[in-house]
């Protein structure tokens, strides 16, 4: 079995892959201060779950933006799977031509999105990423990474407002309000969010669909927001939640 996992500033999201089937995928918070042992404990619970065991995981296959987690992961792979990770970067997907001014700049999660969704869909796209920060990713039709755009996320916005206006209250972000006006505070700051994400969202594609020209890129969406943003966002033409997951078993496959 192969082991992908996405290591994000507020989510690390793994799979479990027996070929090209997707067996099991689980979403767990970020602790950067665990270590290898505690980490051990954590995927031992998940596994039994599905009755997996870490002997059955032959490779794994990591991509990473959050430095301190390297070293824990790097350990727990050698000391409990009996062997070293594969780490992906800005520079090290070779098949997927990276046109940024600093290749090593891109995110691991961006390039592997990148890759998860030119395989899927191989033509002109743009990829957004609903995660601590929303990502705008553009590939051209013929495969290559273009580059694209970084706003703060969803959640980082509306911990922000309720950490910075003192009379506001913190709001749960999991479904869109009915009207644009909103009729009491957390309506209000709801409203505001939401179709204030979904605004940005439209306004980023329109221009990056300009800059882009022929063919139309296709739109689609990944991150746990995704689904929510596809409501209220009339640009996202399709949602693909284990895009991230796909993106590194392809990258794995490459390599064997």
């Amino acid at each position: 079995m192969l082991l992908v996992i996405d290591v994000g500033n507020t989510n690390i999201v793994l799979g479990l892959y027996d070929k090209e089937q997707l067996v099991k995928d689980w979403r767990i918070r970020t602790e950067s201060k665990t270590t290898e042992d505690e980490f051990s404990v954590l995927m031992t619970g998940l596994f039994a779950t599905g009755k997996i065991h870490f002997n059955a995981i032959q490779s794994t296959i990591i991509s990473c933006v959050v430095p301190p987690m390297v070293s824990i992961l790097d350990s727990f792979c050698k000391k409990y799977l009996n062997h070293a990770p594969h780490w992906v970067d800005g520079q090290s997907v070779t098949d997927m031509p990276n046109l940024y001014g600093n290749p090593s700049e891109v995110g691991a999660d961006r390039i592997v999105n990148a890759v998860g969704a030119y395989h899927k869909h191989p033509t002109s796209l743009i990829v957004i990423d609903f995660g601590t920060a929303t990502t705008f990713d553009a590939i051209s039709a013929a495969g290559e990474y273009l580059g694209g755009a970084i706003s703060p996320g969803i959640g980082i916005a509306a911990e922000a407002l309720y950490t910075h206006a003192s009379k506001l209250p913190r709001v749960e972000i999991f479904k869109p309000p009915q009207k644009v006006i909103g009729r009491d505070t957390i309506g209000s700051i709801q409203s505001g969010i939401i179709f204030g994400y979904a605004g940005l969202v439209d306004g980023i594609v329109g221009r990056m669909k300009k800059e882009m020209g022929a063919p139309a890129p296709k739109v689609i969406a990944t991150g746990g927001l995704a689904p929510l943003m596809k409501g209220v966002a009339k640009s996202i033409e399709a949602v693909e939640p284990t895009l991230t997951l796909e993106g590194l078993r392809l990258i794995s496959q490459k390599l064997n």
